[in-house]
């Protein structure tokens, strides 16, 4: 009793985190399916992205951008442009920056030093990635004349740094909450926040009219392929370098 009374909802170790994998992992067939998938997907969302860019960079607007801006923006539900502005705010400083530090400490009292470290690791490489494509892109934002832009930008618009900040610290730290916490309501609950949040921060930025649905369509395609990497090096120095840390066990749950 006292032990189950101790239990941390982690994977305690190494050894059992690959006990449970050896007796409920899927048969090497549909595993190696899985792989392929997997890859097919990362090679689709690249070949997407790469395509997209060429184009934003090589036409100065879509038609289509306009029309979704418009139909998005045509939506006059009470309290929906206060909804809309509340997906958007915790991607603007300074409040990005407090949620990561405060997930960031969080984590690390927690005692998974190498999950806190990834998490910065995943906002500065999300958003340094997110930056130098915008550099090299310079797409202008949507602007008053097109669109009701709700409040004015500055910076370059392709692809949506919220969508991609979002994707890299939101993802990151809910494949952490999958993979590490046991099945529960407040698991559920945490997943179910976190990935709302990535898919309705797409819809924000169209709504606010600071982004067009070019911008986000890239953000989300780029913002997957530095997730899938993000998740990639975690792997990788977790079973080297922490493996006296709770390590995340691929069992299905």
């Amino acid at each position: 009793m006292a032990e189950q009374k101790n239990e941390k909802p982690v994977v305690k170790n190494k050894k059992k985190a690959r006990q449970a994998l050896h007796v409920e992992a899927a048969p090497a067939p549909l595993r190696k399916y899985r792989a392929m998938l997997f890859q097919g997907t990362l090679l689709l969302a690249a070949g997407s992205f790469a395509v997209l860019t060429f184009l934003v960079k090589t036409m100065p607007s879509f038609a289509i951008d306009l029309q979704i801006t418009q139909f998005i923006q045509l939506i006059n539900i009470p309290f929906f442009a206060l909804f809309m502005s509340l997906i958007s705010w915790p991607g603007f400083l300074p409040q990005s920056v407090i949620i990561t530090a405060l997930t960031i400490l969080l984590i690390y009292r927690l005692g998974l030093q190498w999950e806190s470290l990834m998490v910065l690791f995943a906002v500065t490489f999300s958003t340094g990635v997110n930056v130098l494509v915008k550099d090299l892109i310079q797409r202008p934002r949507p602007t008053v004349g097109l669109v009701n832009v709700i409040s004015t930008l500055t910076s370059y618009s392709f692809p949506s740094g919220h969508v991609m900040f979002y994707l890299g610290f939101f993802g990151f730290v809910a494949f952490l909450v999958f993979s590490l916490l046991k099945p529960s309501p407040k698991r559920s609950l945490l997943l179910v926040i976190l990935c709302s949040l990535i898919i309705l921060i797409g819809p924000s930025r169209i709504f606010l009219g600071q982004h067009w649905a070019s911008d986000v369509l890239g953000a989300y395609l780029l913002g997957s392929l530095t997730l899938a990497v993000i998740v990639k090096f975690y792997r990788w120095g977790k079973t080297r370098f922490f493996v006296h840390q709770p390590v995340i066990s691929p069992v299905s749950k």
